[in-house]
């Protein structure tokens, strides 16, 4: 099954982009909640090139590496990658409003349906606010 979380975002689109795909960026809105973190992050942005970002709780008590390899890129417009056995799509779109992100991914089958999509649309959210904040 898959999931889809979109947010708009206020900014021209190749801002969204570069802040979607610059580790400095990423380490500062990639995670759910403010109790963790993104503490290192690394991305090779092009087909069979490898990212990586090293997510733990701040208060040290867990953590764990999201890793994956790109599978598709189109400047501005498209990141897919796969990570372990599954697969995750994000599209940009340019709108009246801003940009339009929509990330599309395979469920995994330790969280419920509702946890997944909830995580993964806080940290779009999360992305959001950042670039709206930090234009």
């Amino acid at each position: 099954m898959q999931i889809t979380v979109e947010t708009i975002v206020r900014a021209p689109i190749d801002e969204v982009w570069h802040a979607y795909t610059t580790p400095k960026d990423i380490m500062q809105w990639n995670a759910a909640s403010d109790d963790w973190h993104t503490a290192a992050a690394s991305v090779d942005l092009r087909v069979g090139g490898a990212f990586s970002s090293r997510m733990e709780a701040k208060d040290g008590s867990m953590g764990f590496d999201f890793a994956g390899t790109y599978t598709a890129i189109v400047l501005n417009r498209l990141i897919e990658y796969s990570f372990g056995d599954r697969t995750a799509k994000i599209e940009f779109a340019e709108t009246k409003d801003g940009t339009t992100v929509g990330v599309t991914f395979d469920a995994e089958t330790t969280h419920s349906i509702e946890q997944q999509r909830n995580g993964w649309q806080a940290i779009l959210d999360r992305f959001a606010r950042y670039v709206e904040t930090n234009r």
